[in-house]
């Protein structure tokens, strides 16, 4: 049985990371961590950015470093074969958002392609990832969900958006790497999770190798998994989900409100907990049908997920269980359950930084956004320092 302190070992969870990094991400929780500051910092950045002024150097030593593996892809080598002596494995994101044009979309697309290509060469690369709106425009997603009807030039757009999601899909079966892809907001999701869909029952015939994006803050979305797992034991074809909380709350119940529809998120956190680790046992309990990604910063949730596979004799190593956390947090969840042969994974973003930072404010946001997760980063990060600048006394004694 794995011990419930299996997260308080700080010594091995941040065991890559030297005094600097120690003292550099002490920092930029410790900020985050005060009221209003990621708000302000944020309207500054994007103001100081608009106007030209010099501070991507300044954002590259901080935030970028803390959240991001380097600006290209091979920049990233050495922090990816740096984490894998700690059986910690790597997914490559092309983190650059908010592109509009269809040279940015096609560009998107090769690049996660030739991301494939590199991850099918490296053990430490078991998956790719990508975003429905990094490949075509939100309005199209958003239209298509909502079965509006398309013009003609929408209807190209669409075909082009759907053609350059099954090109990386089939690049991902071809080249032998699990494809990841992300959710977002739900007034688009429907036409993502029916492209997911299609794909998973075109290409997860003897292996899974598309894998969609459960947003578990959303209450439908475990009937939604029992709905096509019976269909796709019917037609003999396996499911792959990502299961995370989700990361569009506060815009999702303003939406609804403004537009006067029920709320698809559950009422609180605790109901999202509980529709979360629901979700995430019945994909264990169905293992055999269904791959799983679970994609959380809970200790809980990991702790009970690691307790079933235990249970139910599903060896931690099992490639049909995945543990994922973003890089640059939640490193004393990765790393511990990484030393006791789970299989676990970083998130790990790239790109330049000018093209990056809407990553980064997301992520600034989402942390602060999430209560205690700021907090917990802290704790953890200070009681290393402690027994750092400890053993230095002794030492010197």
């Amino acid at each position: 049985m794995l011990d419930t302190k299996i997260f308080n070992d700080t010594k091995h969870a941040f065991i890559l990371k030297d005094d600097d990094d120690l003292k550099r991400s002490l920092f930029i929780f410790s900020m985050m961590n005060i009221p209003f500051f990621v708000p302000i910092s944020t309207v500054a950045l994007n103001a100081a950015l608009s106007i030209k002024l010099p501070i991507q150097p300044l954002i590259k030593k901080t935030i970028f470093k803390q959240f991001c593996g380097g600006e290209t892809q091979e920049e990233t080598l050495p922090l990816i074969k740096l984490m894998y002596t700690k059986n910690v494995h790597s997914v490559l994101d092309y983190s650059v958002e908010g592109k509009e044009t269809e040279e940015d979309f096609d560009k998107a697309a090769d690049t996660k392609i030739e991301i494939i290509k590199f991850a099918s060469t490296a053990k430490e690369l078991p998956f790719a990832v990508a975003k429905p709106t990094g490949l075509g425009r939100f309005e199209i997603w958003e239209k298509v969900s909502a079965e509006a009807v398309l013009t003609d030039k929408e209807t190209e757009e669409w075909d082009r958006i759907q053609a350059r999601l099954y090109r990386i899909a089939e690049a991902a079966v071809k080249y032998d790497t699990k494809l990841l892809i992300d959710a977002e907001e739900s007034w688009m999701q429907k036409a993502a999770d029916d492209l997911c869909f299609r794909l998973m029952q075109e290409f997860n015939k003897e292996k899974t190798y598309v894998y969609n994006t459960l947003q578990c803050y959303r209450w439908d979305r475990l009937s939604y998994v029992k709905e096509i797992h019976e269909y796709a034991q019917a037609n003999n074809f396996r499911l792959g989900f990502k299961i995370v909380r989700g990361a569009y709350m506060e815009k999702e119940n303003k939406r609804a409100k403004k537009m006067g529809y029920p709320t698809p998120i559950c009422e609180d956190k605790e109901a999202t907990d509980v529709n979360f680790n629901a979700t995430m046992g019945y994909c264990i309990n169905n293992i055999d049908d269904i791959s799983l990604f679970i994609g959380t910063h809970n200790e809980v949730s990991t702790y009970m997920a690691l307790q079933s596979m235990e249970q139910k004799g599903i060896p931690l190593d099992d490639d049909r269980v995945w543990f994922g956390q973003l890089y640059g947090m939640s490193d004393h969840i990765t790393y511990n359950i990484a030393k006791e042969n789970s299989n676990a994974i970083k998130l790990l973003p790239f790109g330049p930084v000018k093209d990056v930072v809407p990553y980064l404010i997301r992520r600034a946001q989402e942390n602060s956004s999430v209560q205690g997760q700021t907090g917990r980063e802290l704790a953890l990060l200070r009681e290393e320092k402690d027994r750092r600048d400890g053993q230095y006394v002794k030492r010197i004694e």
